[in-house]
């Protein structure tokens, strides 16, 4: 058998070779290295034999990145269920898989049987016992039956319906026949793999946190507790990994939004913010963009309802493929669901008038508020909400158009992210499993996404299956200063409404032509780009954003009445300005601005009521000198106008 290696050179090795074998024919050093191999990508244990027709082979060692700490996690989520299982007699195991940032595994624990974080340590030394003993991964494929006899016998019943599913859920016409079991040490699980040599190969891990999770996501089973934890190559690694945390717990939105007098939640409406003031100019300030940048760039805005008849989202396909993120209510027998998403209602509005090709492109903008009934155990702050507002847009057009229009939604998205300072990275994500409309709409679609990037020269990662249901898409990522990854904006192309609503426009040749509809956001949602935004720049809001931009502190209250016209001439010159007339030192004043971040501190006192000026402090640059109310608010004037980052 011939495998290629990423060198491009070809290593040969007899029929019967495994993973181990291919590292040790590269040399010792790589065998004694080695974690796993990689076939054209598939990751595989050592000891498993290689596919018999070759292909492109990777050695996998812990320089090998995700895809090594990817292993050793999976590796520590069995660890932890080996511990657990022996700490808690008579717990029921479910699944444990790695995750981007760790692993985690749920358990049923016996009535009145509970684990808190009080509980890591004992379950940690546990844990170690097993790494330390270096106990191998050995995997064996046995048959459906004997698996569903063993965790039957072991009062597994999780294990059991997990094979259950599998095999309802396999290709009837090529039964499952047969499964995976991992053994590492005195513990057995389900699991299709793929695991390092041996448990040793755990250097450093920890464990971070316990929570509820319903045994596979729906609330109607019982629920599970999941431990959370995580795994390195190296104690240096674990240490600096636990520092970022600390850093994004200090900076955590849903602390700071609060704490900045921005926004809050209540239990009467779970999933839905309350803004206060404050952030309800920022929230402003950020539709206002969108609009200002879409006004120029030839989008209309709309309105559309809140509230549909069923036969819309049957229409668009929402129904069988959405509905139970759908709230949905009765009126006089009539089926009616709250929008979850605006494109059904625009494609709707679109057929209402008649249109030409003089017409096209229609480019309907609408930051309208949308409902989606995310499950209670997903919501989180401002980045998982039921009620939020996109920075939404529809595009009608030719197909003689797409590259054009494309296009501009890039450049439209960049320009957007350049104000915030934010770095972009783009993906093409393709034809997903399920989906709508035939794959010759598909192979058009996809085609002419990928032309746009290509004729542009921008680079982006293929992500296949990952498209939406109805077209393929551009998704927008940046990476925060936490290093996290998040998706900002998308462009999807959609050839599948426009043919189920009956779009048409009459073309120059006086016929009916269907549209193509690109569907477009940048931001998101403002809710969840405001969560991100707080976070990434931990809460130091630009000065063109900021909610209060200046707050004027007269050092005596024989001040105040300056300060007063200092305010006035503030407002009047259209900055977002404070006063602060407590009966406080001028210290205690300028602390509890600083904690609120307030852009520039305005000391007001003798001096400066004589001279007409104010003596400027800006937030973490501390004394910036004196100057005139004018002089100030030309800068703060300019700070909004440009929307410089900072």
């Amino acid at each position: 058998m011939d495998y290629e290696l990423p060198d491009g050179t070809v290593l040969a090795l007899p029929r019967d070779a495994t993973g181990a074998d291919a590292a040790a024919a590269i040399g010792p050093g790589l065998a004694r290295a080695a974690l796993a191999v990689a076939i054209d990508g598939e990751v595989r244990d050592l000891a498993r034999p290689l596919p018999p027709d070759g292909g492109r082979l990777e050695v996998i060692t812990q320089k090998s990145g995700a895809a090594a700490l990817a292993l050793i996690r999976h590796d520590a989520a069995h660890v932890l269920a080996t511990a657990v299982m022996e700490l808690y007699p008579g717990v029921k195991i479910s699944i444990g898989p790695p995750i981007e940032d760790g692993f985690y595994y749920d358990f049923q624990f016996p009535d009145g049987v509970s684990v808190s974080d009080a509980d890591f340590e004992r379950i940690e030394a546990r844990m170690r016992e097993h790494i330390n003993a270096d106990e191998p991964f050995v995997r064996r494929e046995v048959s459906v039956g004997e698996a569903l006899e063993r965790f039957t016998a072991e009062g597994q019943d999780y294990k059991v319906k997990l094979i259950e599913d599998l095999v309802r859920d396999g290709d009837p016409a090529h039964p499952l026949e047969t499964v995976s079991l991992y053994t590492n040490g005195p513990f057995t699980d389900l699991c299709r793999g793929p695991h390092a040599p041996s448990t040793k190969r755990i250097k450093s891990f920890k464990l971070q946190s316990v929570a509820g999770a319903y045994w596979r996501g729906d609330a109607r089973n019982p629920m599970l507790t999941r431990i959370y934890g995580t795994a390195f190559f190296s104690a240096r690694d674990l240490d600096e990994y636990l520092e970022r945390l600390d850093r994004a717990r200090a900076n955590d939105h849903r602390r700071l939004g609060p704490q900045l007098g921005l926004f809050t939640f209540s239990e009467v409406s779970p999933g839905a913010a309350f803004w206060l003031p404050a952030g309800t100019r920022v929230y402003n300030e950020l539709v206002a963009l969108s609009r200002e940048m879409g006004l120029a760039r030839g989008y209309t805005e709309v309105k559309t309802p809140q509230l549909y008849d069923s036969s819309l989202w049957v229409t668009s396909g929402h129904w069988d493929k959405y509905r139970e993120h759908m709230f949905v209510t009765e009126s006089e027998g009539r089926t009616m669901a709250i929008k979850p998403m605006n494109c059904p209602g625009h494609c709707q509005l679109y057929s209402l008038t008649r249109h030409s090709y003089r017409d096209l492109p229609v480019r309907y903008s609408e930051p309208g508020l949308l409902h989606r009934n995310e499950p209670s155990g997903t919501l989180h702050g401002l980045l998982r909400v039921r009620h939020f507002a996109q920075d939404d847009a529809h595009i009608f057009c030719t197909e003689e158009q797409i590259q054009q229009e494309v296009a501009a939604c890039l450049e439209f998205a960049f320009s957007t992210y350049e104000i915030f300072g934010l770095d972009v990275r783009i993906e093409l994500s393709t034809r997903p499993a399920v989906r709508i409309g035939d794959d010759a709409l598909w192979d058009r679609s996809e085609a002419a996404l990928q032309q746009a990037l290509d004729s542009r020269g921008l680079p982006y990662e293929l992500q296949p299956s990952e498209g939406a249901f109805y077209g393929p898409k551009i998704d927008l990522h940046m990476t925060d200063s936490l290093g996290r990854s998040w998706q900002l904006g998308t462009v999807q192309l959609d050839y599948n409404f426009p043919e189920r609503f009956h779009l048409t426009f009459t073309g120059a040749d006086n016929s009916e032509h269907r549209p193509v509809m690109i569907h477009r956001a940048i931001m998101g949602s403002y809710e969840r780009f405001i969560g991100i935004l707080l976070e990434h720049l931990e809460g130091e809001l630009p000065v063109w954003l900021a909610p209060v931009q200046a707050i004027v502190l007269p050092i005596a209250d024989r001040h105040n009445d300056y300060g007063i016209d200092v305010l006035a001439r503030l407002h009047d010159g259209g900055v977002r300005a404070e006063l602060d007339e407590r009966v406080e030192s001028v210290g205690r004043k300028i602390r509890d601005a600083e904690l609120r971040k307030i852009p520039y501190m305005l000391v007001v006192g003798d001096r400066e009521r004589e001279a007409g000026e104010v003596a400027l402090r800006e937030h973490r640059h501390g004394d910036s000198g004196s100057l005139t109310v004018e002089a100030l608010i030309e800068r703060l004037r300019a700070h909004t106008t440009n929307r410089s980052a900072r």
